[in-house]
């Protein structure tokens, strides 16, 4: 939540001459969560063009279950909260085009050829995310350094390399492709020939990795990405996964 605030504080608040698109996982790990939700939601309904969120692999009640939203749900507001929630998280977009040029994910593509920007709208979005099938692998799926795809290290979804990229770009006249998903040192990474790009905005995540966070800039009308990085800032001391079951907190 304190890093969500500084990003504000450095890029501005969300307006409709300066818009955000927020990429996925809100929620878990973190202890702010709660927080972190109800401020983005807050804006979205007080300017919806200023501000747009995607779904990420942790907006899903197994998820939200294991790692610690659900808790801390529990304990900061009520049992009704547990239900909004995930009965909010199946409307959200799974994913977004910008200006006919970008397009933004939250994990990845597919482990077939010739999906359209048509068959990712026709997907029916408003449930629990299945373990296989196209929903499933935009909010799951990976890049990999080499060519075709490959089994997923998370067991969900899968690897994809650049030539699927470059494809999938072709297929739909596309330029770019920006995801999440994965912590990065630097807060970023640029693969696939340069036709892929991680973001994460986590810095120091888990209040252990000591990566820094980064978020992308795009100036109309060419749409070159201008990423900027920046540090954690302080927040109260409480531990990540502090609303997480018993069970998981031993292993911390």
């Amino acid at each position: 939540f304190y890093d969500l605030i500084n990003i504000f504080e450095l890029n501005g608040l969300p307006s409709e001459e300066n818009p955000y698109l927020f990429n996925g996982d809100f929620v878990d790990r973190g202890s702010f969560s709660v927080e972190v939700i109800l401020t983005l939601f807050a804006l979205k309904c007080m300017c919806p063009s200023a501000i747009y969120l995607a779904r990420g692999n942790h907006e899903s009640r197994s998820m939200n279950k294991i790692y610690g939203f659900e808790g801390e749900v529990r304990s900061k507001l009520s049992e009704k909260f547990v239900e909004l929630f995930a009965e909010v998280f199946c409307c959200l977009p799974l994913a977004h085009v910008i200006n006919q040029k970008v397009f933004v994910v939250h994990g990845g593509l597919f482990s077939v050829d010739g999906v359209k920007l048509s068959d990712i709208k026709a997907v029916d979005r408003f449930c629990e995310p299945p373990e296989e099938g196209l929903m499933c692998e935009l909010l799951w799926s990976d890049p990999q350094p080499f060519p075709g795809r490959g089994p997923s290290k998370r067991g969900v979804g899968l690897s994809f390399g650049a030539d699927v990229t470059r494809k999938f770009l072709q297929d739909n006249n596309l330029d770019l492709i920006v995801r999440s998903h994965e912590v990065k040192d630097e807060g970023y990474e640029i693969e696939h020939d340069g036709k892929l790009i991680t973001i994460f905005s986590a810095p120091n995540y888990c209040d252990q990795m000591g990566n820094k966070g980064a978020y992308i800039r795009f100036e109309a009308p060419d749409l070159k990405p201008n990423i900027v990085t920046f540090s954690a800032v302080p927040h109260p001391d409480v531990k990540p996964m502090a609303y997480a079951n018993n069970f998981l907190r031993m292993f911390q």
